[in-house]
């Protein structure tokens, strides 16, 4: 006993009010999902079978009021020869518009690729900016023959195997009849054209490879992975597009001590027990040169002080970050006969009471400091 037949509309997917536009939809959408030419799981064709039955009843308006009516008892005829007209007709527009639309892609005006390099820059220069020249070497449009790929004097020829389309068609043969495909011209590559006699520059390649001296600005308070683009300095354009861009990436040499943190500038430095104890006006180093820091009477290992305005430029606002300044108190590994009596003598009015304290640490110190 055979199985029963799935409602037609079921196999479509869609409603029984569904109009016959929606109808026709469905149909080419599964079609072309499940042609045995195409799709090449052991059901396909089976599918394939039940779809085109379904359409060849319900794509018809007298056949689907019969059908509503009276269910699969008044479809006659079913699956025929003529229903491969529809799906032929399918094919060669799915096919033929994509091998049109890769051609055409390869004969129309493209964008040039985008080029990258990495610029190494010092500490200071990328807080203040600077100039450099780099050398790139990238692809151009062959000056001998222009882009044209053929020696000056001659010009390139229309395709003979596609005829200057930039396309083949070939019948294929299947089970379920015939059907075009369209394919990109191999001996063309979809130009339309084939170059007798090349170029002697480029040999044809329409492009010749180059070595290039740029001037870049690099502008104050780039960072490690900051990209300056330089536009048109890419690879050249096909066909007239236009040329890609240079991306060039900024990579940060370390400085021996100032540290960074976004816009703001971190330096560590020490102080005598004596300068921590008495406090001091001493000075520290700067991006900008030396600059004078009180240090306060009782001043702890660890503090923090920041200096306003002497960090790094922002990029987009006309205004700098702080130097955050850490001072370590340095406690003296030996010391001279004169200055260990004077510390007995210090040690005398201390006192040798140990307290405990919750002391913060660096880390902790410098959260303050950046308020984070």
């Amino acid at each position: 006993m055979s199985p029963a037949k799935r409602d037609y509309y079921e196999v479509l997917g869609v409603s029984r009010d569904a109009s016959q536009e929606e109808i026709k939809k469905a149909f080419r959408r599964l079609a072309r999902q499940y042609h045995p030419d195409v799709n090449r799981s052991p059901d396909a064709e089976s599918k394939f079978k039940e779809i085109n039955e379904a359409y060849e009843v319900l794509g018809d308006e007298q056949k689907r009021a019969a059908y509503d009516r009276y269910g699969h008892s008044a479809a006659q005829g079913g699956f025929g020869p003529e229903g491969f007209g529809d799906i032929s007709d399918i094919f060669n527009e799915f096919f033929s518009g994509f091998a049109r639309t890769n051609a055409q892609t390869r004969r129309s005006p493209r964008r040039g690729a985008d080029l990258r390099y990495d610029l190494k820059i010092d500490f200071l220069d990328a807080v203040f900016g600077t100039e450099k020249e780099i050398e790139v070497v990238r692809n151009e449009t062959c000056p001998r023959c222009s882009g044209s790929g053929a020696e000056p004097g001659t010009t390139p020829v229309r395709c003979r195997t596609c005829n200057g389309t930039g396309e083949v068609r070939r019948v294929q043969q299947s089970i379920l009849g015939s059907f075009v495909s369209v394919a990109t011209c191999p001996t063309c590559n979809g130009t339309g054209e084939v170059i007798t006699t090349p170029c002697r520059q480029c040999g044809g390649r329409k492009q010749v490879r180059v070595t290039r001296t740029l001037l870049v600005t690099v502008p104050p308070g780039v960072d490690t992975g900051t990209q300056i683009r330089l536009n048109g300095e890419g690879e050249p354009g096909i066909n007239g597009g236009q040329p890609g861009n240079l991306y060039v990436v900024i990579n940060v040499t370390p400085h021996p001590f100032f540290r960074r943190k976004d816009e703001d500038i971190i330096v560590e430095i020490s102080i005598n027990i004596a300068q921590a104890a008495l406090g001091d006006e001493i000075e520290v180093p700067t991006v900008d040169g030396k600059e004078k820091l009180i240090i306060p009477a009782g001043t702890q290992s660890g503090s923090v002080f920041r200096l306003k305005g002497k960090g790094v430029p922002h990029l987009r606002r006309n205004t700098r970050g702080d130097q955050i300044v850490i001072v370590t108190v340095q406690v003296p590994q030996s010391l001279t006969a004169e200055q260990k009596r004077l510390f007995l003598e210090l040690a005398k009015t201390l006192g040798k009471e140990v307290v405990p304290q919750q002391e913060k640490g660096f880390f902790d110190k410098l959260r303050d400091a950046f308020g984070v």
